[in-house]
């Protein structure tokens, strides 16, 4: 029988907290893990790195919750597909960009594929304040007038952040369909499977027990325990304030890539940190989705 997400969280654990506390939970484990990552690029590379996180969160999953293979309809496929393959270009790429630039500012790149989310869901006009509010904190972060600018890095950056856009709207859609985190264990498999094509080349050859260990470990930072918590969190809050409230991702960006790799922000950095949260607080207010009802035919 598939585990329901209260079974990782603590029964009833995901209805009585807010959904935004639950969306800052998981970008805090996926930032600690992205930091964590840098340990295995001189071993793997960045891409083998990703390949081996997700490939131990496929694992996870596969074992905490049986994807319903033959319960997947034809109209399943094709967003199955897209959130397998969006969440391997998200990690393989973003790897790639924290390679070569500090991470706040490739978490502040990255964010611009939930804001364009944020920008064209909204229904609400004066919604749009909050991500133009957070474009120019993004702005500002970024500084691209600095010297250390790389376009290699902010390239990666950006495909990245095309992956987390398309994410999130995948995710709400096949949390609506899915119960539980039996959706996570039929698109992460998917993404390793996609993965491989780059990061298996540069991998193998670096492969021992501690590489596989520290990859399991990363694995449960990310993707396993985000990305249930980002599933929960999307069934009950609408894409724009999801998308919105990431704004507060590349602030833990930047204060992770202090605390953990002494990266140390510009003065202009700290401004677009004060911009990008007040954004991120003002997206909290209304945007709690209304509590799904799924059919008879949702997959448990």
């Amino acid at each position: 029988m598939t585990p329901k997400p209260d079974v990782i969280l603590g029964r009833g654990v995901a209805d009585v907290l807010p959904p935004w506390s639950l969306a800052v939970t998981a970008m805090l484990l996926i930032q600690l893990c992205n930091a964590s990552s840098v340990v295995l690029f001189d071993e793997v590379g960045t891409a083998g790195t990703a390949w081996l996180r997700l490939c131990m969160g496929a694992v996870i999953f596969v074992v905490i919750a049986r994807p319903p293979l033959r319960r997947i309809r034809r109209e399943d496929i094709a967003p199955l597909l897209g959130l397998g393959v969006a969440s391997g270009l998200m990690t393989t790429a973003f790897l790639a960009a924290i390679d070569r630039i500090p991470l706040g500012t490739a978490v502040a790149i990255e964010f611009l594929g939930p804001l364009v989310v944020a920008a064209i869901r909204s229904k609400n006009r004066q919604m749009l304040a909050w991500p133009a509010l957070a474009l120019v904190g993004v702005v500002l972060l970024t500084e691209p007038w600095g010297a250390t600018f790389d376009p290699l890095g902010i390239a990666f950056a950006a495909a990245a952040g095309l992956g987390w856009g398309t994410y999130i709207l995948l995710t709400q859609r096949i949390g609506d369909r899915f119960t539980g985190i039996t959706g996570l264990a039929i698109t992460i498999p998917i993404a390793a499977v996609v993965t491989t094509i780059v990061g298996a080349p540069q991998a193998i050859g670096g492969i021992d027990l501690r590489v596989i260990l520290i990859a399991l470990g990363l694995a449960l930072l990310a993707p396993v325990l985000p990305f249930g918590l980002e599933m929960l969190s999307l069934r009950r809050m609408t894409p724009t304030a999801f998308g919105t409230l990431m704004a507060l991702e590349p602030a833990f960006g930047v204060i992770i890539g202090l605390v953990f790799l002494s990266q140390v922000p510009a003065l202009w950095q700290v401004v677009g940190i004060v911009l990008v949260v007040l954004a991120g607080s003002g997206a909290q207010r209304g945007g709690r989705r209304p509590t799904v009802v799924q059919s008879s035919e949702a997959v448990d």
